[in-house]
Protein backbone atom coordinates (compact mmCIF):
# COMPACT_ATOMS: atom_id res chain seq x y z
CA UNK A 1 0.00 0.00 0.00
CA UNK A 2 1.27 3.47 -0.87
CA UNK A 3 0.02 6.68 0.70
CA UNK A 4 1.08 10.29 0.51
CA UNK A 5 0.08 13.56 2.11
CA UNK A 6 -1.78 15.36 -0.67
CA UNK A 7 -3.31 18.52 0.78
CA UNK A 8 -2.90 20.64 3.91
CA UNK A 9 -5.60 23.17 4.88
CA UNK A 10 -4.42 26.62 5.90
CA UNK A 11 -6.88 29.09 7.43
CA UNK A 12 -6.88 32.47 5.70
CA UNK A 13 -8.85 35.68 6.19
CA UNK A 14 -9.45 36.35 2.49
CA UNK A 15 -9.08 34.09 -0.55
CA UNK A 16 -7.82 36.75 -2.94
CA UNK A 17 -5.25 38.23 -0.53
CA UNK A 18 -3.92 34.72 0.15
CA UNK A 19 -3.75 33.88 -3.57
CA UNK A 20 -1.86 37.12 -4.20
CA UNK A 21 0.67 36.34 -1.47
CA UNK A 22 1.27 32.70 -2.33
CA UNK A 23 1.23 33.13 -6.12
CA UNK A 24 2.67 36.61 -6.67
CA UNK A 25 5.15 36.79 -3.78
CA UNK A 26 6.12 33.16 -3.16
CA UNK A 27 5.79 32.12 -6.81
CA UNK A 28 3.34 29.28 -6.20
CA UNK A 29 0.96 28.12 -8.93
CA UNK A 30 -2.79 28.46 -8.58
CA UNK A 31 -3.87 24.85 -9.06
CA UNK A 32 -7.60 25.42 -8.79
CA UNK A 33 -10.08 28.07 -7.68
CA UNK A 34 -13.60 26.66 -7.70
CA UNK A 35 -16.67 28.50 -6.43
CA UNK A 36 -18.58 26.23 -4.05
CA UNK A 37 -21.40 28.69 -3.44
CA UNK A 38 -22.29 30.59 -0.30
CA UNK A 39 -19.00 32.52 -0.37
CA UNK A 40 -16.88 29.36 -0.16
CA UNK A 41 -14.21 28.39 -2.67
CA UNK A 42 -11.90 25.40 -3.18
CA UNK A 43 -8.53 27.11 -3.65
CA UNK A 44 -5.40 25.01 -4.05
CA UNK A 45 -1.90 26.43 -4.52
CA UNK A 46 1.42 24.62 -4.89
CA UNK A 47 5.06 25.47 -5.50
CA UNK A 48 6.23 25.21 -9.12
CA UNK A 49 7.46 21.73 -9.97
CA UNK A 50 5.98 20.47 -6.72
CA UNK A 51 5.78 16.79 -6.04
CA UNK A 52 4.42 17.04 -2.51
CA UNK A 53 1.42 18.41 -0.70
CA UNK A 54 -0.65 21.31 -1.94
CA UNK A 55 -2.12 24.05 0.25
CA UNK A 56 -5.86 24.41 0.50
CA UNK A 57 -6.48 28.08 1.29
CA UNK A 58 -9.51 27.76 3.55
CA UNK A 59 -11.34 30.97 4.43
CA UNK A 60 -11.97 31.00 8.16
CA UNK A 61 -15.60 30.58 9.12
CA UNK A 62 -16.66 31.71 12.59
CA UNK A 63 -14.87 33.25 15.53
CA UNK A 64 -12.88 30.14 16.51
CA UNK A 65 -11.40 29.71 13.04
CA UNK A 66 -10.73 33.45 12.62
CA UNK A 67 -8.86 33.46 15.95
CA UNK A 68 -6.63 30.62 14.69
CA UNK A 69 -5.46 32.45 11.55
CA UNK A 70 -1.68 32.71 11.71
CA UNK A 71 -1.55 30.57 14.84
CA UNK A 72 -2.16 27.08 13.50
CA UNK A 73 1.47 26.14 14.18
CA UNK A 74 1.37 27.35 17.78
CA UNK A 75 4.19 29.84 17.15
CA UNK A 76 6.67 27.38 15.65
CA UNK A 77 7.63 26.70 12.04
CA UNK A 78 4.69 24.93 10.47
CA UNK A 79 5.71 24.56 6.83
CA UNK A 80 8.97 23.59 5.14
CA UNK A 81 9.54 24.85 1.59
CA UNK A 82 12.33 22.79 0.05
CA UNK A 83 14.46 24.23 -2.74
CA UNK A 84 17.35 23.08 -4.86
CA UNK A 85 18.84 26.60 -4.82
CA UNK A 86 18.62 28.32 -1.45
CA UNK A 87 20.59 31.43 -2.48
CA UNK A 88 18.48 32.00 -5.62
CA UNK A 89 15.14 31.52 -3.88
CA UNK A 90 16.08 33.47 -0.75
CA UNK A 91 17.13 36.44 -2.91
CA UNK A 92 13.94 36.22 -4.98
CA UNK A 93 11.70 36.11 -1.90
CA UNK A 94 13.51 39.05 -0.29
CA UNK A 95 13.04 40.99 -3.55
CA UNK A 96 9.29 40.18 -3.42
CA UNK A 97 9.09 41.65 0.08
CA UNK A 98 8.77 38.39 1.99
CA UNK A 99 9.68 38.99 5.64
CA UNK A 100 12.48 36.77 6.90
CA UNK A 101 12.85 36.47 10.68
CA UNK A 102 16.55 35.59 10.58
CA UNK A 103 19.58 35.65 8.37
CA UNK A 104 20.30 32.46 6.45
CA UNK A 105 22.15 29.82 8.41
CA UNK A 106 23.89 26.60 7.52
CA UNK A 107 23.00 23.60 9.64
CA UNK A 108 24.02 19.95 9.51
CA UNK A 109 20.81 19.24 7.56
CA UNK A 110 21.15 22.12 5.05
CA UNK A 111 20.80 25.86 4.42
CA UNK A 112 17.75 27.42 6.04
CA UNK A 113 16.01 30.66 7.00
CA UNK A 114 12.62 31.25 8.64
CA UNK A 115 10.08 33.56 6.99
CA UNK A 116 6.48 34.55 7.68
CA UNK A 117 3.50 34.41 5.38
CA UNK A 118 0.97 37.24 5.25
CA UNK A 119 -0.74 36.01 8.43
CA UNK A 120 2.38 35.33 10.50
CA UNK A 121 2.61 31.58 9.97
CA UNK A 122 6.27 30.55 10.09
CA UNK A 123 7.94 28.75 7.21
CA UNK A 124 11.42 27.34 6.67
CA UNK A 125 12.98 27.95 3.28
CA UNK A 126 15.40 25.06 3.17
CA UNK A 127 17.88 23.48 0.81
CA UNK A 128 18.51 20.05 2.33
CA UNK A 129 22.12 18.93 2.45
CA UNK A 130 22.84 16.35 -0.21
CA UNK A 131 23.71 12.94 1.22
Amino acid sequence: MTQSLATVALLVADYDDAITFYCDRLGFNLVTDTDLGGGKRWVLVAPPGQNGAQLLLAKADGDTQRAAIGKQGGGRVMFFLNTTSFARDHAALVKQGVRFLETPRHEAYGSVAVFEDLYGNKWDLIEPKKP
